[in-house]
């Protein structure tokens, strides 16, 4: 998933910088939020300049480093200063001993200064060894903190710089940078909003090596459900195309074929009605590619070429329409389909007809020159409502995206 080069535009960010082996990676880190447009700042810890020069922050973020040996009052470049300036603190990696004095309102470094003076959400990713990041006292701190204005990113389980196996590795970059924006992105309307997004092509089982599918990449459902993500959405993915390249938290089930999505599609549905607040209406996004049929008798095993011989004749059956055998199920659901044509004279028409067939609120048209036009990075969407039919142009798929979102809370 491509990270659009303005998704952080205008946004600052503290990054805090502590004592462990994980703080190169921070570099990394550094690097995904300035090519996302945010300005970031960095302030170290005595400890962490024993693992990294500051100077190497100072290249990437093109900013001075705020330690313990530079700090002035005749400016800005202060711990008060510098907590005003941003809009979210993120302290990664963040060590045993710096998670014991932040729960306990010690600041006795520059680094839990700036951490104590700031009044807003302070992200946190741990690093240290299993014993350590176990300890009671220490996971009494960490409840503490998740009472105060702390999040956390899990740390996850891998062969540590000790050399042994097991849990307090800092999260990868990646995920660290996925939960920033999602604090910094949160959109009111969407925020804890129950979503179901189905995405990619089915594949109808003919043996247990053959399939029948198509070209779908499943790109357009995975730009909706990172921003949806972003936005503070409960995403439910429900795809054949993985979700490499989504935050690990998106809850994602992965199906094979069209009825096992529809399945899971409407198990889906009642579980976001179950959940979801009165004032938050759920929605479905179906943008998945369906097939139409599937083999009637899939067979087990591998069918032999020489058994089939020259001519090989299978025999399909019509599956079932998702949105139409979960018409009931739908009731209370805001559904948006999606619609691919080649068509270029009745292509429009047959989107707009699927608002009263298949009773949806919109319809997203998407016309298709061929088979190239599937896996690209780019789409072009013309949103249909009943009130109305606006083209949204050609974006990226994450900035189209945006912009079907938008359309899709004003409904």
């Amino acid at each position: 998933m491509l990270i659009p080069a303005n998704l952080l535009e205008g946004k600052k960010i503290l990054l805090g910088v502590t004592g462990s082996i994980a703080a190169y990676k921070t570099l990394e880190l550094l690097r995904l939020y300035t090519k996302a447009g945010a300005q970031v700042r960095v302030v170290m810890s005595p400890s962490a300049k024993k693992f990294i020069a500051p100077l190497s922050f100072e290249a990437l973020s093109h900013n001075r480093v705020l330690d313990d040996t530079n700090e002035s009052w005749a400016d800005d470049f202060n711990h008060i200063k510098t907590s005003q300036w941003a809009d979210i603190m993120v302290i990664a990696p963040v060590s045993a001993n710096t998670i014991a004095k932040l729960a306990a309102g010690i600041a006795d470094t520059i680094l839990t200064q700036c951490a104590l003076a700031y009044p807003k959400t302070i992200l946190i990713s741990p690093s240290a060894n299993t014993h350590m990041i176990q300890n009671p006292m220490i996971q009494k701190a960490l409840q503490n903190l998740a009472s105060a204005n702390y999040e956390m990113v899990s740390t996850q389980t891998k062969e540590l710089a000790c050399e042994t196996v097991g849990d307090g590795a800092m999260a990868d970059p990646i995920e660290i940078f996925y939960e920033t924006a999602k604090i910094l992105l949160k959109d009111p309307y969407w925020e804890e909003r129950s979503v179901v997004i189905t995405g990619g092509g089915t594949r109808e089982k003919i043996d247990e090596v053959r399939y029948i599918s198509n070209f779908s990449s499943g790109k357009m459902a995975k730009s909706i459900a990172l921003s949806l993500y972003f936005k503070g959405a409960s995403v439910c993915y429900i795809t054949t195309k993985g979700n490499a390249g989504l935050p690990k938290n998106i809850r994602t089930i992965d199906v094979e074929d069209a009825k096992e999505m529809l399945k899971s599609t409407k198990d889906a549905i009642l579980s976001a009605k179950e959940n979801t607040q009165t004032v938050k209406r759920p929605f479905l996004f179906m943008v998945a590619a369906v097939a139409d049929f599937t083999p009637k008798h899939p067979k087990q095993g591998k069918l032999k070429k020489s058994a089939l011989g020259e001519n090989w004749q299978i025999e399909l059956e019509q599956t079932s329409d998702i949105l139409s055998t979960l018409l009931k199920d739908r009731e209370g659901v805001t559904t948006i389909a999606f619609k691919a044509e080649m068509d270029d004279q009745e292509g429009l028409n047959n989107a707009k007809n699927l608002l009263a067939q298949k009773k949806v609120d919109a319809v997203c048209y998407n016309l298709l020159q061929d088979a190239k036009s599937f896996g690209g990075e780019e789409n072009s969407i013309t949103f249909i409502t009943n009130n109305d039919q606006v083209d949204l142009g050609r974006h990226s798929k994450f900035d189209l995206a945006e912009k079907i979102l938008e359309q899709a809370s004003a409904l």
